[in-house]
């Protein structure tokens, strides 16, 4: 008889403890540029990992050409024109994985036949 009022008990004392349990909300305010610098970290180690993919290396006015027959026959696709001695490149996208940036490889080598994806060097800031 007392070790089953033991166990009753206990089992009311445990249910009890759930019962005044506290419970709180907590509100974390923060600069909004605490916000901006986080997205604009996030953006600059994208870029820095991204694969892209090269479609055209050579004179300023070949790069000028592609550029714009680029743009306009993949409106989706974001193109940059890059400057490395002694050419003008055509690099296509800021793809995180190789797979991400083959599927677009595949679509791109339609028209352009030498296009390649590669991940480029930085250079130091120093």
């Amino acid at each position: 008889m007392f070790q089953i009022k033991i166990v009753i008990s206990s089992i009311i004392a445990l249910f009890s403890i759930t019962l005044f349990a506290q419970e709180a909300t907590v509100t974390i305010n923060s600069d909004n540029m605490i916000r901006q610098v986080l997205d604009l970290k996030n953006e600059i180690n994208q870029t820095q990992n991204a694969i892209k993919i090269q479609i055209y290396s050579g004179s300023r006015n070949g790069a000028e050409k592609s550029f714009l027959e680029f743009k306009s026959n993949f409106p989706n696709f974001t193109a940059t024109m890059m400057y490395e001695t002694p050419s003008y490149k055509i690099w296509v996208g800021n793809y995180r994985t190789q797979i991400q940036a083959d599927r677009a490889l595949v679509e791109i080598r339609k028209k352009y036949k030498s296009a390649f994806s590669f991940t480029p060097k930085m250079k130091n800031a120093n």
